[in-house]
């Protein structure tokens, strides 16, 4: 079933503006450097920090060129402030299964390296146990070692680009803002679901300018790298539009990309490594397809069906996907 709006936006300007959100969050990044001619970055962490500030800027552009566009279409009497934040998904209502629901959905892709990884654990803890009980281990610096690396990762700036600005800004532009748009333009949520991260992925072009003019790859190497990033982008974006669309939270993408950016690409050398990693790869991949419609029901995240805080429409074509 189509969804039916009541407010309206030309399809050529949607597309243009989701264009120019796209061009602005990665022209941003080059922007210290190459507009305001500032000085190298002294260090890595500063570099990143210059970073951080230009995803937070083009995040803030993103969201007052939506506004923009969407305020003048809205019904004055069905609109507010508060609606407009629900329609980028800025909700506290239902926050719990937004973040559960996409966490076990997504966990379910990695239930293979997942399953391998707890049995590592196991097998290396049992060992460092009995090397305690021979006395050749000491449990607590053990323990210790343990909780110093959970603690330092909170000062790692690469992991607060990977878990934190990076899912938190680009789900906010790329989904948040664009979405909204694009239903507003007319177009349906399918279109939507598989052409959108188009614009997700496009905007990850500049990684093959990184690595071949500033890391010196050989060309070849570096498109096949950057190839198989714009797939993977591709096949998240999908996932995380999905996602957005259904159950109108902006936590939900997030915190599945969050999740994907701690795992990595998964991991297929799992089905080689015996008959319960195998088995759990597939039965996860078989649960997350299965799972994938139920976990996502808008019905999960809204008090009423016919009530939706999310004004896009989903509501009405949940029965359609």
């Amino acid at each position: 079933m189509d969804a039916v709006y009541p407010w309206s936006l030309s399809k050529p300007l949607a597309v243009a503006a989701c264009i120019g959100m796209a061009s602005t969050y990665v022209g941003l990044l080059y922007a210290p450097r190459f507009i305001l001619r500032l000085p190298p970055p002294a260090s890595f962490k500063e570099h990143m920090l210059r970073r951080f500030v230009s995803a937070a800027i083009a995040s803030i552009l993103a969201i007052l060129v939506a506004s923009l566009l969407l305020l003048p279409v809205c019904d004055s009497q069905k609109m507010c402030i508060i609606s407009i934040l629900s329609a980028y998904g800025l909700r506290m209502d239902h926050l719990w299964q937004a973040v559960f629901f996409p966490i076990i959905l997504t966990a379910l892709l990695y239930l293979g390296p997942l399953v391998t990884t707890a049995l590592e654990f196991i097998t290396e803890w049992k060992q460092e146990e009995l090397q305690c009980y021979c006395g050749a281990v000491d449990l607590k610096s053990t323990y210790r070692k343990w909780a110093y690396t959970t603690v330092s990762m909170g000062s790692d700036i690469q992991a607060w680009r990977n878990y934190v600005v990076a899912p938190l800004t680009e789900e906010l532009v790329f989904r948040a803002c664009m979405i909204p748009l694009l239903l507003c333009g007319g177009f349906q949520p399918f279109s939507i679901i598989f052409v959108s991260p188009i614009f997700f992925s496009l905007a990850h072009l500049n990684h093959f300018w990184e690595l071949y003019y500033q890391q010196k790859y050989e060309i070849a190497r570096a498109a096949l790298i950057v190839g198989l990033q714009l797939g993977y982008t591709v096949l998240f974006g999908w996932y995380a539009s999905f996602l957005f669309i259904r159950t109108g939270h902006l936590v939900a993408p997030i915190v599945a990309h969050t999740f994907c950016n701690i795992m990595g690409l998964p991991n297929m050398s799992c089905i080689q490594r015996g008959k319960v990693t195998s088995m759990a790869f597939l039965v996860g991949i078989a649960g997350f397809f299965l799972m994938l419609s139920p976990a996502s029901n808008p019905v999960l995240y809204n008090d009423s069906i016919t009530n939706c805080k999310c004004w896009s429409g989903f509501c009405k074509w949940k029965s359609g996907i």
